[in-house]
């Protein structure tokens, strides 16, 4: 800002917040009022558009984008589903409609976005897994998880990243659910900076709400699952990772392991470890009986198999048996 006064400054943010406006025009049914030539401009560069738009430091305030929707009102309903519906391969054809939060004051577009990419816990996370712990793991690996008999699922009904969690499945089982993930440069820039708001806006993690750092949670537990390749595969095999025209494995494994280096806090990740760790004590002797058959179920299945052929042979010996007394 050295040499930059106001007389520059606000017609600058003008002029930015004008551009913003048409821009989310163009990305709603007011298209029509934007003019051929800029609707071309939009389309042509989309994606440098939606990376440029959504970076943390190019935001601007709020207040000023809303002064000016005030001559160029924008249906932000239909701006923000528009958003949710690009950010994912996987279409949800009987969607949810946006409910509007006329309680909360966005401080520029990139927080009204994550606001809303998030979602509300029904449960305050302070009030969820209390359990009195000597120690607990502060990551696991997908290997891990499989062994205890945790699988992972896409929560396929929702989009909204704050809902994750253990749930019971079976006898000897249970499953960790998080909304599915598209990844492409533009979709991996936006949760990189929504994550990168998260860690400049909320001091204390610890006393925030679970919303407060429900990306940073949800990134840190999909990284903590991915050190291979074959690990991003296997997140595709159970549509953690959705879609087929976006960052290739190899690429995947980058964006993973980057975020590895986030310091590891945020509440509902916090507490998906709690749940894991309760699942480890509640469950001893169902997870030694899991670890055993899930390390040796190719054995366990081989013999099987040798059992099946043996009593088809002893079937087909005692039919030949019978044949020859008669």
């Amino acid at each position: 800002m050295a040499g930059i006064g106001d007389h520059d400054f606000l017609p600058m943010m003008f002029y930015d917040a004008c551009f913003l406006v048409q821009y989310m025009l163009w990305c709603t049914p007011g298209i029509s009022e934007t003019e051929g030539s800029l609707r071309s401009f939009f389309d042509f560069n989309r994606k440098v558009l939606r990376h440029d738009l959504m970076m943390l430091e190019n935001q601007l305030p709020w207040l000023v984008v809303e002064t000016v929707m005030r001559f160029r009102p924008v249906q932000l309903v239909d701006f923000i589903a528009d958003w949710r519906d690009y950010l994912q391969d996987r279409k949800i054809l009987e969607e949810k409609h946006v409910v509007l939060d006329d309680s909360y004051d966005p401080p520029h577009l990139l927080g009204l976005l994550r606001f809303y990419m998030v979602g509300t816990s029904n449960t305050k996370v302070h009030n969820r897994a209390k359990l009195e712990l000597n120690s607990i793991s502060v990551s696991v690996s997908a290997i891990e998880l499989a062994e205890i008999g945790i699988t992972l699922t896409a929560k396929e009904e929702t989009r909204e990243l704050i809902h994750m969690g253990i749930s019971k499945k079976g006898i000897l089982s249970a499953k960790l659910s998080l909304a599915p993930l598209s990844l492409d440069d533009e979709r991996a820039s936006f949760h990189i900076n929504m994550a990168a708001l998260e860690l400049c806006t909320t001091s204390n993690f610890q006393e925030a709400g679970d919303e407060d750092s429900a990306v940073c949670s949800y990134l840190l537990l999909l990284s903590m699952l991915v050190h291979r390749e074959e690990d991003v595969q296997e997140l595709r095999k159970k549509h953690l990772l959705q879609g087929g025209a976006g960052l290739i494995n190899k690429e995947a494994l980058g964006f993973f392991t980057s975020l590895q280096s986030l310091p590891l806090r945020g509440l509902c990740y916090g507490c998906v470890m709690v749940e894991i760790e309760r699942y480890r004590l509640e469950r001893r002797m169902r997870i030694m009986v899991h670890t055993f058959l899930y390390r040796n179920k190719r054995t366990i299945l081989g013999a099987f198999s040798v059992i099946g052929v043996l009593v088809s042979i002893l079937g087909t010996l005692m039919s030949l048996k019978s044949k020859s007394k008669i």
